[in-house]
């Protein structure tokens, strides 16, 4: 799976639920009013526990853009942030996912997480575009470490392997970009899905 270290971070892509990772923290592409739906809502309910959903009721409704925090319950994750991104090609949708990624990122900072998974936000049911996620999602998690952060991993967990290829080409871009960017096996670039070494 492709990873590259930014600005001393680690951040990979991986193919998973990203309801079992043995993580910090991962982030869920809430609802508003914070009620655990289906699919991965489906997941934490049953596999954290009633004391998730009990949390989150004393902490809704959201905004799109906003998050919270609750515990993982019985879940690996010691932490879930749910934030409510954008969804059905509503306006201003890059601003918004923008807006949803650094919000869950500077939560997970207040927690001092140093290990954090993301999902593509809004992808598939909300109707986000794959290419728009992985443009952004990549762009805002650049800007985060560039000013300094205390995450030490990230991990941007996909459902899908279609899903990898756009993730891996902003994550490419953005070794790139930073021309001290060290990878995890040699001097610089990124290691891609197929285990070689690319040098930006």
């Amino acid at each position: 799976m492709p990873e590259a270290i930014i600005n001393g971070c680690l951040v990979r892509v991986l193919k998973d639920d990203i309801t079992a990772l043995d993580i910090d923290a991962f982030v869920f592409n809430a609802r508003p009013d914070l009620v655990l739906g289906a699919g991965f809502g489906t997941a934490i309910a049953l596999r954290g526990g009633p004391s998730i959903q009990a949390e989150l009721k004393t902490l809704g409704p959201l905004d799109v853009g906003q998050a919270v925090v609750t515990a993982g319950g019985k879940l690996k994750a010691k932490h879930i942030i749910h934030v409510v991104g954008p969804r059905f090609q509503e306006e201003n949708l890059e601003h918004k996912l923008a807006e949803s990624v650094r919000s869950a990122l500077r939560a997970a900072e207040a927690r001092a997480v140093a290990r954090v998974a993301l999902p593509p936000l809004g992808v598939g049911f909300y109707g986000v575009p794959l290419d728009t996620c992985a443009r952004v999602m990549i762009s805002e998690l650049r800007g985060h470490l560039a000013r300094g952060a205390g995450l030490q991993e990230v991990v941007i967990c996909v459902r899908d392997t279609h899903e990898i290829a756009p993730f891996e080409r902003e994550l490419r871009a953005a070794a790139a970009l930073q021309g001290g960017t060290q990878g995890r096996t040699s001097d610089t670039g990124l290691r891609t899905s197929d285990g070689t070494q690319e040098r930006p």
